[in-house]
């Protein structure tokens, strides 16, 4: 049984849903010898989320930022939390919403993502700056 975990440093991503799986699968744990696993991502932040969803089509990336901001508008009247900007207490919540952590098999040295299954980072502010995410691999060789 083998474990391993590193921090995987992301680039500023403008507001919005972005696919990071390359940059996971490049920066994260080995997994190529890794017969049977589980890789963990955990983002550490409060502002930003990870999900798994569609790979191909950019749209749906497009839609389902639309979607959260009109689920979780800015300048809601009933906002304490202000101080820190509009685009602030709604990231929040809409990271509550779709969470800071991944669980993903990994199966004969790869991840056992559906076809069209990729990794997002759904960055909440308009101006969130880099992003950290330990990725902690846990297997067997």
């Amino acid at each position: 049984m083998i474990w391993d975990q590193t921090t995987i440093q992301l680039q500023e991503y403008p507001r919005g849903v972005h696919l990071i799986t390359n940059d996971v699968l490049a920066n994260g744990p080995e997994l190529v010898n890794c017969q049977v696993g589980l890789l963990h991502l955990f983002i550490q932040h409060t502002s930003a989320s990870l999900a798994i969803n569609e790979n191909a089509d950019p749209d749906v990336r497009g839609d389902i930022e639309r979607h959260l901001n009109v689920m979780v508008p800015e300048n809601a009247s009933h906002y304490e939390h202000t101080l820190e900007g509009p685009d602030d207490m709604p990231a929040h919540i809409k990271s509550i919403l779709i969470g800071p952590s991944l669980t993903i098999p990994v199966s004969g040295g790869h991840l056992a993502l559906g076809t069209w299954q990729g990794i997002y980072l759904c960055e909440h502010r308009n101006r969130g700056g880099g992003r950290r995410i330990v990725a902690t691999l846990q297997g067997r060789w």
